[in-house]
């Protein structure tokens, strides 16, 4: 494992293209599943070292401060849209993989938290299947956003309607 990804750099997008910054999200949450699919092989090289621990921290800050905003901002924005204009199963499905990727992740969290404190579990090959399953979760429900709801929603959506939703995307993170 080389250096550990900064959490502080913000998405290349801003609250005035509300999609743009959607996808700038998964970016980020593809690095950051990519940072924990790396971490199975630097454990088992090297166990809970400094590098680990910071590297589950980063994961963990990343996966409870920006996925709940996001999975937030597309509850109330995108899939309304989506309901609205004819798409609700599209909808329901992507609420309940929310769902299931937020149960998988406290499973996953669990470990890490663990990790960061220095413990890594006995039954490491569990640990790998249960992290490459939400990683898998994950990366599947990226597609089908960036395939299928997000241009969607993006069809449908008034140039009114798009300002309102960077307003309330912004203003709920306490930005101006």
């Amino acid at each position: 494992m080389t250096s550990v990804i900064d959490l502080h750099a913000g998405p290349a997008a801003g609250f005035d293209q509300p999609f743009e910054m959607l996808g700038a999200c998964h970016q980020r949450a593809l690095r950051m599943l990519g940072l924990l699919e790396r971490l199975l092989p630097h454990l088992a090289a090297r166990g809970a070292d400094a590098q680990a621990r910071e590297a589950a921290r980063d994961v963990m800050r990343y996966f409870d401060t920006a996925v709940p905003h996001h999975h937030e901002d597309e509850e109330r924005h995108v899939l309304p849209l989506l309901r609205e204009r004819g798409h609700a199963a599209l909808a329901e499905r992507v609420l309940q993989e929310h769902r299931v990727m937020a149960a998988a992740w406290a499973g996953v969290r669990a470990v890490l938290v663990e990790l960061a404190q220095g413990r890594w579990p006995a039954d490491q090959d569990a640990v790998a299947a249960d992290w490459r399953a939400f990683v898998g979760l994950y990366r599947e429900h990226i597609v089908l956003e960036e395939n299928q709801a997000f241009p969607l929603a993006r069809a449908l959506i008034g140039a009114e309607d798009l300002r309102a939703m960077a307003g309330e995307m912004a203003h709920r993170r306490g930005v101006r």
